[in-house]
Order: C-alpha cells, then structure tokens, then sequence
C-alpha cells in the first residue's frame, strides 16, 4: 500500500476534488491519499465524492484552517 499527499491548500471548489480525482486514478487499490485543504466545504464534498465513486474516506479533520482528508482507492 502507497501512500500520497495531495496540497490543494488555496483552491475552492471544485478544483481539489478535480485534483484529487486525476491523482485517485494514478493509483492502485488500497492505496491512500492524503489531501491537505482549506476549502470550507471540502470535507462535505469529499464525503459526497467518496459516496459516488466507492472509495473510502479514511479520516476528515481540521487543524488550524486545514483540512486532512484521507481518501483510500477502492
């Protein structure tokens, strides 16, 4: 298992779920990836993205404006 960390630290919607898709399908099943936000609504977005696509959102938390969310590849 692999893991990435994707910076999309700036970007508003809908550019960090754009990002993390394309870096999702470069990678193999199991694999993870750690995406660094400050979009307010992206762990709402990840969650619905997640929920489409059927790879697993890991962990969502926040510390200092910043959101980590951690996406597993289906």
């Amino acid at each position: 298992m692999n893991s990435e960390t994707l910076d999309v630290i700036g970007l508003k919607c809908p550019l960090p779920i754009l990002r993390a898709k394309k870096a999702l399908a470069q990678m193999q099943q199991g694999d993870v990836l750690i995406v660094l936000a400050t979009d307010g609504g992206a762990p709402g977005d990840f969650e619905a993205f997640c929920r489409q696509t059927g790879h697993v959102l890991l962990d969502a938390s926040e510390q200092d404006g910043v959101f980590r969310l951690v996406v597993q590849h289906k």
